[in-house]
């Protein structure tokens, strides 16, 4: 039966109404016909935001509530950050489409005192703000010198924060940062043998109800097929570690010709311990390329060290 009607499920963020917007408004351009709107809600980690995203528990942190819209009929399709969308979804859900990803790097932000230094130049006990165990892990490894200190909040909270002393810089998301009119604040891109990014960084993703498949064609005409290869084959890797968005695992993909390349790294918080390797094979199984890497980092010891962060940083009850 043809769709004439299509709610969306979004956060109420100000990234997350970006993104959706963008989605909504590319959908109606496509489909003229169809009336769409958006349910805006808060998550629960939108919600608490006095404690480490690590200590609050990681998998669906900001999905489930969304994820619950589209269960009991409220919602056909849910706009995610890619990274923030855990790799096991509830029975009945599916990742319908991936879109064509920003730039999934990590860029530093600097206040003006340190506008004269890059990554590597910043001084000894330079305080870094970050919310990423990814990217606390991979910088302590390169730059042990540097201070590390978590920050929550929306990108302008953060950046309000930077600009009144409280860091002297952050790590942030290059993609979240040129989404919300910032290019101009990124003032280093992190090179990839600095620090790897998360698992579908940069990518937006559109979940929707497995079993309506006139939806799924409706949302498809968004879907970036060489975005789509990369971010299976980092989602593969990451489900078959078993870790979620709040595990120092870093990725980095890349497409020549009809060959996938996939780097993947699991580090110690401490930064003492860090695994890199890489796998490549063909882009019509992604999949199975996350799946060798993945069995080659534990080889080399990565279950270790996720199980040792796992009981370091495990959830409060």
């Amino acid at each position: 039966m043809p769709l004439d009607q299509l709610r969306i499920a979004s956060r109420r963020s100000q990234l997350a109404m970006v993104q959706t917007t963008w989605v909504k408004q590319e959908l109606e351009r496509k489909h003229p016909d169809l009336t769409i709107s958006v349910e805006a809600m808060a998550t629960q980690g939108d919600k608490i935001l006095d404690v480490a995203l690590a200590k609050i528990g990681d998998k669906g942190l900001f999905t489930k509530e969304l994820e619950a819209q589209m269960l009991i009929g409220r919602a056909e399709i849910a706009v995610h950050s890619l990274k923030d969308l855990p790799t096991n979804l509830p029975e009945g859900l599916i990742l319908g489409c991936v879109t064509e990803r920003e730039d999934p790097a990590d860029a530093l932000v600097v206040n003006k005192k340190n506008a004269e230094h890059q990554l590597e130049t910043l001084p000894t006990g330079s305080v870094v703000g970050t919310s990423s165990l990814r990217r606390l892990a991979q910088l302590r490894h390169k730059y042990p010198d540097l201070v590390f200190k978590d920050v929550r909040g929306n990108v302008i909270t953060r950046l309000e924060k930077l600009d009144s002393g409280q860091y002297d810089c952050l790590i942030l998301a290059a993609a979240g940062l040129t989404r919300l009119g910032f290019e101009n604040r990124i003032h280093q891109l992190i090179p990839s043998e600095i620090s790897l990014h998360a698992v579908g960084q940069g990518a937006l993703g559109i979940e929707c109800v497995g079993d309506r498949p006139e939806v799924l064609e409706i949302i498809q005409s968004l879907e970036h097929k060489p975005t789509t290869l990369r971010c299976l084959a980092e989602r593969s890797l990451l489900r078959e570690l078993e870790g979620g968005c709040q595990v120092p695992i870093g990725v980095n993909s890349k497409i020549e010709s009809q060959e996938l390349i996939l780097t993947g790294m699991v580090a110690s918080l401490d930064g003492q311990r860090l695994i890199r390797d890489e796998k490549r094979g063909s882009i019509d199984n992604p999949e199975r390329i996350g799946i060798d890497l993945a069995n080659a980092l534990k080889d080399q010891g990565a279950e270790e060290i996720l199980r040792e962060i796992f009981e370091t940083v495990r959830p409060e009850s």
